[in-house]
Parts: C-alpha cells; sequence; structure tokens
C-alpha cells in the first residue's frame, strides 16, 4: 500500500467531488471520494485517513452530523467545503471540531495549502512521546508516465530519469496541473503561466504545448494528457 497520506472527500455534487479528488492526488495524497454520509461510513473502517473534506449540506446525513460522529469516534482532521452554509452553521461546525472552512467554488490552491497546513497542525509536537509524524509530501503532480516535482521544477520519468523543462515550459505544464479537466482558452493560459512574450501569443502558446506534447505524451501525434478542443482552447487530462 502507498505510505502517501488518504484525504477522503465527501460531497454531492460528482463534478466538484472529482475536481477536488484529481487535483488533490495529483499533489502527493491518496484519495478516496464518496457521495454522502452512507457511503463515507462504508470507507472509513478500512483505513484512517489523514484528513477528510466535507460539504456541510447534503440530502440525507448532513456534514453536521458527519462531524460530530467523527470528533466522538475517530480523532480525523476535517474541512468543511459548501456553498451555501449559514454563519450558524458555520460556527455550529467548528464548534463542533472541524478544523477549517472554505467556501464554494473554492480555489484548488487555496485547498491543498489548507489540507497541507491542518495536517501539519495536527501531527504530534516535536518530541512528543509518539512516533515522529510523517514528513508532508513532496508537491508532485502525476500524469501518464511522467511526474512533475513543483519544488524542483523537474520532469521525471518512471525511472527516475529527468526531462529538461525552459521555465516557459515548466510554468505552463504547472498552469495545466492545477487545471485539471478543464478547457483553458490561450488567453486564460497565457494568464495563468504568466506567458506574455514578444512573439504572437497563439504561436508561442502552441509551440511551447508542442514542445510539452514531445516529453509527456506516449505518442504526441495524438496526444491524450493536453488535447486540443477545436474552437475553444486545450484541455489537461491527468490520466489520459
Amino acid at each position: 500500500m502507498s505510505s502517501d497520506p488518504l484525504i477522503i472527500v465527501v460531497d454531492d455534487e460528482a463534478a466538484t467531488r472529482e475536481m477536488i479528488g484529481d487535483y488533490v492526488g495529483m499533489n502527493g495524497f491518496r484519495v478516496k471520494l464518496c457521495d454522502g454520509g452512507a457511503s463515507f461510513r462504508e470507507v472509513l473502517p478500512e483505513e484512517e485517513p489523514a484528513l477528510v473534506v466535507l460539504d456541510l449540506n447534503m440530502p440525507g446525513e448532513d456534514g453536521l452530523s458527519i462531524v460530530r460522529f467523527l470528533k466522538s469516534e475517530h480523532p480525523v482532521p476535517v474541512i468543511m467545503l459548501t456553498a451555501t452554509a449559514s454563519l450558524i452553521d458555520r460556527v455550529v461546525g467548528l464548534e463542533l471540531g472541524a478544523d477549517d472552512y472554505l467556501a464554494k467554488p473554492c480555489e484548488l490552491r487555496e485547498l491543498l495549502a489548507r489540507i497541507r497546513s491542518v495536517i501539519r497542525r495536527s501531527q504530534p509536537a516535536a518530541g512528543a512521546v509518539a512516533p515522529g509524524p510523517p514528513a508532508l509530501p513532496r508537491r508532485e503532480v502525476r500524469f501518464g508516465a511522467k511526474v512533475l516535482d513543483l519544488d524542483t521544477q523537474l520532469l521525471r520519468d518512471e525511472e527516475g530519469n529527468e526531462l529538461q523543462l525552459v521555465p516557459s515550459e515548466f510554468n505552463l505544464l504547472k498552469a495545466f496541473a492545477e487545471n485539471p479537466r478543464r478547457v483553458l482558452t490561450r488567453e486564460r493560459l497565457l494568464t495563468l503561466a504568466n506567458a506574455r512574450d514578444t512573439d504572437p501569443f497563439d504561436r508561442s502558446i502552441d509551440v511551447r504545448i508542442t514542445r510539452i506534447r514531445r516529453k509527456i505524451e506516449a505518442d504526441p501525434a495524438h496526444p491524450t494528457i493536453i488535447r486540443t478542443i477545436r474552437g475553444s482552447g486545450y484541455l489537461f487530462t491527468p490520466d489520459g
């Protein structure tokens, strides 16, 4: 079994659940997705998660009930995530023991930062009798047979061989990795990757993507990870 920390995402909205799962899973965590309280209670006994990302307002058993159950039975950190919770719900959730709160739609990078922060706070303090806490995962994004290390800005294959990336290619690949399964226009990519330069934008962005495809695609002529969406832009699909 992988040593990466497990994050359970509980949300009745399939698109939100899968988007969070994809992004968190590409950044050093294992992920299990649950569509509500019933499926979450089935999954929980299998393995203690490092953290639960929990929608507060769901049909059936709501998030407040799940927070109450977790804090009474399992010492698991919880980040509440919801679009419609009132101030009272947020206060009650925090008083029941939830560790943090983030409104939907959320910025995925902020959610990831909060996940890491809550896990770090929940680990035993230095010098405690308990065994030392595991190191936080490296900021790595996995797609196809390649791994992008966001800290060292290196691209590696499955054998650990490094593939050279120039800064503009890294910035563009990082922008895709932070926005999986979303169609990104050229203008949006320019903003996300800070790719503005003296070349005509369409040509420069297309040239960069062609170079990146040669490094990450099994068949660059028929790409499956970075696909062209005619008339719209590009779509990054980490599992191809």
